[in-house]
């Protein structure tokens, strides 16, 4: 069973997540903050995930370590039940539309943890959320995760369909990458031998 539970505690946040890759998109999910809620469900459903995440946190002063260390825990919940990445596909990548806006992204589970993410936003934020830390989840992530990733929103107009084909296209992407490749014999995708 490819699982991982992490717990994360800091003074600003309280963070659970239960992670199994090889899922069936099930998810709950409670931060606190309903815009993040709705992202991390489309991880789980579009990338067939079953995925937990409740998370506490100083939502009083804002929603930057919420979404921050939501984005790290996940990281970290992909990289503990990945273990050693034998067998997996290990680099995807998908487009995603939604409606006027298309989505890109990338990924590399290279145990060399790099972002990218080319987005322009219209507004300061999008369901209680500054527009500007979707970039930075994604930046959180890929540290935790190990894994390079590359995100772009092509081309769009409204906000909220940029995020949410962004996420889309995390999803694909992550179920596309950390799928079993039965060629591979379990053997580690890498010419070093070692990721």
């Amino acid at each position: 069973m490819r699982t991982a539970k992490i717990e994360r505690k800091t003074n600003e946040t309280d963070i659970f997540v239960e992670l199994n890759i090889d899922g069936s998109g099930q998810a709950e999910i409670n931060t606190g903050i309903g815009f993040l809620d709705h992202m991390l469900h489309h991880i789980a459903v579009h990338g067939l995930f079953d995925l937990t995440v409740r998370a506490a946190g100083d939502l009083h002063i804002d929603e930057h370590h919420t979404v921050e260390d939501c984005a790290l825990a996940l990281g970290m919940a992909f990289e503990q039940a990945l273990g050693d990445k034998k067998g997996i596909v290990r680099t995807a990548s998908a487009y995603v539309p939604m409606d006027e806006v298309l989505a890109f992204v990338a990924i590399d589970f290279s145990g060399r943890p790099y972002a990218v993410v080319q987005a322009e936003w219209v507004t300061p934020s999008v369901g209680g959320i500054a527009t500007t830390l979707f970039g930075h989840f994604i930046e959180s992530f890929a540290v935790q995760a190990g894994c390079n990733l590359h995100a772009r929103v092509l081309y769009g107009r409204d906000d909220h369909h940029k995020a949410e084909a962004l996420f889309k296209a995390l999803a694909r992407a992550l179920d596309a990458a950390t799928r079993i490749d039965e060629r591979r014999g379990g053997v580690i995708p890498s010419t070093k031998g070692v990721i």
